[in-house]
């Protein structure tokens, strides 16, 4: 009698591609665990601010302090950093999962440094003086509230840790935002209009901001219609993080300053 060989070897499985009702779940259980719950928050921190007083007599502080103490302060700085960019780890590991490069796929890499620095410092110029006048007529109109990016203790360490916290929301909202809402939106809805994406992006991420007033909600609609288009044209969301990472930063790290400049601090 022969002694048969078993193969103890693990065919190789390849990825299916998902349908798109699994599509669909997987873009809420993502928008409900980032920034779809961010802009259901800030729906209801605007209600609740409008049952208090004017939106001018208000203020809205982006990044505070966590503790009095020095090292929980900055540990809770760093943790807030880090946990908010697991829903952006997330959708990288969905993608790889599923046999695609995140990173090729939506320009999220270092293939063009030069032409991404252009085009983002470019859109930091033209974003940043919009912001400045959009943000003048909402606290002329008393609709926006005065504006506090970075309310933190000054230590040694301040200035590293709000600028990671600029990288956190660059990469958190364009990453989200952008890249994978687009990639799924197609994926769901094959046939729709390139401009309905966008709109819809660019709807949720004036939502989020709501919590700021209606002038900043507005800002940032139109800011996301502008990413929407250029990365719908280029394909690359690089650009838009190193813009929304300047944006950030000097908001973060020079708001008073920029006021001044504008001569909006008196408003």
């Amino acid at each position: 009698m022969q002694n048969r060989q078993v193969s103890t070897t693990t065919p190789e499985l390849k990825p299916q591609q998902p349908s798109r009702r699994f599509y669909g779940w997987e873009m809420v259980i993502v928008l409900a665990l980032s920034l779809g719950r961010s802009a259901i928050y800030a729906v209801l921190q605007l209600a609740e601010r409008l049952t208090e007083a004017p939106l001018a007599d208000q203020t809205a502080t982006v990044q505070t302090s966590q503790s009095r103490a020095e090292f929980f302060d900055f540990t809770y700085q760093v943790l807030n950093s880090l946990f908010a960019l697991a829903p952006v780890a997330l959708v990288i590991y969905l993608v790889f999962l599923h046999g695609g490069n995140p990173f090729r796929r939506w320009g999220l890499d270092f293939r063009r440094p030069g032409r991404d620095w252009l085009i983002g410092a470019g859109l930091f110029a033209l974003i940043g003086l919009g912001t400045m006048g959009v943000y003048f007529i909402g606290r002329s109109l008393g609709v926006t509230a005065q504006i506090v990016p970075a309310d933190v203790t000054e230590y040694w360490w301040t200035s590293p840790v709000l600028l990671l916290a600029a990288l956190r929301h660059s990469l958190l909202e364009e990453v989200i935002m952008v890249a994978y809402l687009f990639d799924r939106a197609r994926r769901i809805w094959p046939h729709a209009s390139i401009w309905l994406i966008i709109i819809a992006s660019s709807v949720l991420r004036g939502l989020y901001h709501l919590y700021q007033g209606f002038g900043p909600a507005v800002g940032n609609f139109l800011m996301g219609i502008i990413f929407g288009w250029l990365y719908a044209r280029y394909g690359r969301v690089m650009p838009l993080v190193i813009a929304h990472f300047l944006l950030d930063a000097v908001a973060f790290l020079a708001f008073p300053l920029v006021l001044g400049a504008f001569g909006l601090d008196r408003i």
